[in-house]
């Protein structure tokens, strides 16, 4: 992901200025893994498709460097790659580019590793692989996992954290069956709202806004982090939210 800093969000016919740039491999999964990493101060298994390419590559590279142990299914299409703008407000747009490179219960990596863990978080999957998820002793996941793949899969999750700002990431309880244990939809800088728990408040900010990227997806790090550890729920997301607030203090998601 290039992530930039500009004097104005793209408007037709107007040219505008990148005030800072910075490189960074992002996306939802690589985000909460990293978050997962710090708050356990330990690597974490990050499993992922990637194309074999220099962009791929160094993604990898980076990732280690994050303290991630990363478990590569590599394919022969190009690394999925994206630019996010943010103005001075905090604003942002983002364009992604290229096809979705999701991981496969096919592909030759420990999988036996999935069931040695206290808890995980799936943000892409097929049918087997998100079933083969559920041998986790906590096992969360992001609506952008898909509606057909979790519906078909029908498995049990442990809690389903998505926007409750973005329509594409919107399931209803009785959409899935079995439903989620709990539901948790994120409103940003209004906090949101968890089924079971009702609603929950923002954390307050540990400085300046800079940008959102990554915010929800540090959010549902700490909560995963909180729930594998056992914590009750409304701690783990105590845990979340401050997460998502010092990501919104930072120039891309790892600051």
């Amino acid at each position: 992901m290039e992530f930039l800093a500009v004097d104005q969000l793209p408007h037709p016919g107007t040219i505008g200025h990148a005030l800072r740039t910075l490189q960074e491999p992002a996306g939802g999964g690589s985000v909460v893994a990293v978050q997962m990493a710090r708050l356990q101060q330990q690597p974490v298994h990050f499993f992922t498709a990637i194309g074999r390419d220099s962009v791929g590559e160094a993604c990898v590279k980076r990732l280690e460097d994050l303290g991630l142990v990363v478990h590569v299914a590599w394919r022969e299409a190009p690394t999925r790659r994206g630019i996010s703008l943010v103005d001075g407000e905090g604003d942002r747009a983002i364009t992604v580019i290229g096809e979705r490179l999701t991981p496969s219960l096919d592909d030759d990596l420990p999988w036996e590793a999935l069931g040695e863990c206290d808890g995980l978080f799936v943000t892409a999957a097929d049918v087997p692989l998100l079933k083969a998820c559920r041998a986790a002793a906590v096992m969360a996941a992001t609506p952008r996992v898909r509606l057909p793949v979790l519906q078909k899969a029908g498995v049990s999750i442990d809690a389903l954290i998505g926007s409750g700002l973005d329509p594409g990431e919107m399931v209803d309880l009785d959409q899935l069956n079995p439903a989620p244990h709990t539901m948790i939809r994120t409103e940003g800088a209004a906090g949101g709202l968890s089924l079971p728990g009702g609603r929950y408040e923002p954390a307050p900010l540990p400085g300046p806004i800079v940008e959102s990227y990554g915010c929800g997806d540090s959010f549902a790090a700490g909560v995963v982090t909180g729930l594998a550890a056992r914590w009750t729920l409304a701690n783990a997301i105590a845990l979340g939210a401050q997460c998502g607030a010092a990501c919104a203090t930072r120039f891309g998601p790892y600051g």
